[in-house]
């Protein structure tokens, strides 16, 4: 693809790992400007109607930051940004206006709407590529904190105030579309003597080693977090009890042959579905901790459903 090929797409698809900046613009030209002014730092995407640019913003590479003129036929800049904010899934993104109203009043209502900036035309390459670089490093220092407080320090699953918050979404959205969740509670056998016996930091790569095989063999549906000490929670979307129960299975025996931190380790799971009947996350999880506790009855190493 020519690099500065318009049409609704991206026209820098070289290092994956810049950050995304969508430019949107029904006037070619002026598209033309801000690209050759960012092309280097960014990868860019384009946009030529509102209508695209909502589109656009859901799309992986998901932009972090949006250029949004005003001006636009059909649905305006404004509206544009009133949808984007109003949209869970687009929400984070910071906008910027690029556009020809230069005056106060026009500038006070972009940055109501949820707007971060406002530059007016013609602009100014040197002020757009700063205002750029600013809003782009905020966004992405935002994006790091907010993944450090949804993430286990040790681990780097999800952290128990993010499962919290998350299955309760699920689970509503569960019996709203009257689909199945399972939930798998997983608990490490003997944990204290593996950290009597061999030491906090063993004890640590056996959390770290277990999770990380969790993680690689969850879906993207999937919910897997470290609940608190030993204990782990796999919330399992779109999931009967009979698939469940063959997921915990599968967990358990490749948790025995994983050896993590060079000693070996078994654990203990509890297995629930969600019920029809207006259950709640909570009901669901003591459900789940009642299975786990007889499989710890019965001897560890093993898997019991509710």
């Amino acid at each position: 693809m020519n690099e500065y090929a318009l049409g609704d797409s991206m026209l820098d698809l070289s290092k994956q790992d810049k950050p995304v900046v969508l430019i949107v613009d029904d006037v070619p030209g002026n598209i033309q400007v801000l690209a050759s002014c960012l092309k280097d730092s960014y990868q860019i995407k384009v946009a030529t109607s509102g209508a695209r640019c909502l589109e656009l913003a859901e799309i992986s590479p998901e932009p972090d930051l949006i250029l949004l003129d005003i001006l636009m036929p059909n649905l305006d800049g404004y509206e544009v940004c009133k949808q984007l904010k109003q949209n869970e899934a687009t929400r984070h993104i910071s906008v910027i206006f690029v556009t020809a109203k230069d005056n106060d009043k026009e500038e006070e209502k972009g940055l109501s709407l949820g707007a971060v900036d406002y530059i007016t035309k013609p602009i100014r390459p040197a002020i757009v590529v700063a205002r750029v670089k600013t809003h782009v490093t905020l966004k992405q220092q935002y994006d790091l904190l907010a993944r450090m407080a949804m993430r286990d320090q040790l681990t780097g699953l999800y952290n128990r105030h993010y499962l919290l918050d998350a299955a309760c979404r699920k689970v509503a959205r569960a019996m709203r579309h009257r689909y199945s969740i399972c939930l798998l509670m997983i608990d490490v056998d003997h944990f204290k003597k593996i950290n009597d016996e061999h030491g906090h930091l063993i004890g640590d790569e056996v959390l770290k080693g277990i999770a990380t095989l969790m993680d690689t063999c969850s879906r993207q549906e999937d919910v897997v977090a470290r609940f608190g000490g030993e204990e782990f929670v796999v919330l399992l979307g779109h999931c009967e009890i009979t698939s469940a129960l063959e997921k915990a299975q599968y967990l358990l025996d490749s948790i025995e042959r994983l050896k993590p931190g060079g000693i070996d380790v078994t654990v203990s799971i509890g297995v629930a579905e969600l019920s029809s009947n207006g259950e709640t996350f909570a009901d669901l999880l003591g459900r789940a901790d009642l299975a786990l506790y007889r499989a710890k009855e019965s001897g560890r190493n093993r898997v019991e459903g509710s």
